[in-house]
């Protein structure tokens, strides 16, 4: 099998009719994003630099550090893994890397990349310095995963031209480019993926007093007038997550804007968020019919995945990956071997009494 090395990064005629043969399409249509341009963007609730970014601090001071020294060597920023629970801000860190780099953003989603293909278009058709931007990296396929690692080690990324006997490798070298990938289940990654990225940084869910700083910006931005109280009442209720403030603070703008003068205070977004049936855990609806149903149809538990969704009509796959972390984390519930087990502070925050003998399963 024999093997030519492209000269820089726009390979010759004869190269580009070889590559397009195998499927990889320079032209194709990208996800593009010149960051510091874009009037939507400008006009969205993300913070658009790392000055802007509130809390996860350690995050944005060695991001600061290392963007900095990149820019002062001319040099692109080393890959970046961006690793935490969804609705935290890896998403915004991405733009506010390419703001800050002042480069384009290239921007898809794993799921997005079925075929060697695929993942060639993004890579050849990337500008020089480009931050190239993979939501959900996690769920890579092996045969993409392959293909991206010479094309971050080395800038190079080798096609197949042909089957068989007369198959040749043909090597397309790269422009200089970022990666950065964002994943909310970081163990999924393999090692190989994983060593590859230079920087890895994992971010964590904020304090109230952080969220209700986060609340008050976007207010601003939003045009809608809010007291303090108000801020700290959506903060405490948005599960440690900046996406979760910004989706309570629009309908609690809602409810303000019709029920009220406009102005959100404490007493307008308590009753808002009663409304929206969102208790002073950041419990919803569908949260509280999991610890009822546990509480109350099995005596606190356990009881199995299969027998709990059959019980509230869902899924397991929403129960597990959407509804169960959260509860987790908080300690309402907890898994053992024979199933799911409501936590004595489970029992607490439904009001009800410890059932006898269920003290021993916590």
């Amino acid at each position: 099998m024999g093997e030519d090395r492209v000269g820089d990064i726009v390979p010759d005629p004869g190269i580009e009719e070889a590559a397009a043969a195998a499927g990889v399409r320079r032209s194709a249509p990208l996800v593009r994003e010149r960051t510091g341009g874009d009037d939507e963007l400008d006009r969205s609730l993300r913070p658009q630099r790392l000055a802007d970014f509130i809390a996860q601090d350690q995050v944005t001071e060695q991001l600061g550090i290392f963007i900095e020294a990149a820019r002062r060597r001319g040099e692109p920023l080393d890959h970046v893994l961006l690793a935490g629970p969804p609705g935290l801000g890896k998403t915004s860190l991405a733009h506010i890397i390419a703001t800050e780099l002042e480069v384009p953003l290239v921007q898809t989603a794993a799921p997005a990349l079925e075929r060697k293909a695929d993942i060639a278009a993004f890579l050849t058709a990337l500008e020089p310095g480009s931050v190239f931007f993979i939501d959900e990296i996690h769920r890579l396929n092996p045969a993409i995963e392959e293909t991206l690692y010479p094309a971050m080690e080395d800038r190079r990324l080798p096609v197949v031209l042909g089957q068989g006997a007369g198959a040749r490798t043909v090597t397309l070298d790269l422009p200089p480019f970022t990666l950065v990938g964002a994943t909310t289940r970081a163990g999924l990654l393999s090692k190989p993926l994983h060593d590859r990225f230079g920087l890895t940084h994992r971010l964590e869910h904020y304090e109230p007093a952080d969220l209700a700083r986060i609340v008050a910006r976007s207010a601003s931005i939003l045009g809608v007038e809010i007291e303090p109280g108000g801020e700290l009442a959506i903060a405490e209720r948005s599960r440690g997550t900046p996406r979760v403030a910004n989706r309570l603070l629009k309908r609690v703008r809602d409810f303000a804007e019709v029920r009220a003068a406009g102005v959100i205070t404490e007493e307008i977004a308590l009753e808002a968020l009663s409304m929206l049936e969102v208790d002073r855990a950041g419990l919803d609806r569908h949260d509280r019919l999991i610890l009822e149903t546990i509480a109350t149809k099995f005596g606190g538990g356990p009881v199995g995945l299969s027998t709990l969704c059959a019980a509230i009509d869902e899924e397991p796959d929403t129960i597990e990956e959407v509804y169960e972390p959260y509860l987790l984390q908080q300690g309402l519930i907890k898994r053992t071997p024979r199933g799911r087990v409501l936590t004595e502070r489970g029992f607490a925050h439904l009001g009800l009494p410890v059932p006898e003998g269920a003290a021993t399963l916590f």
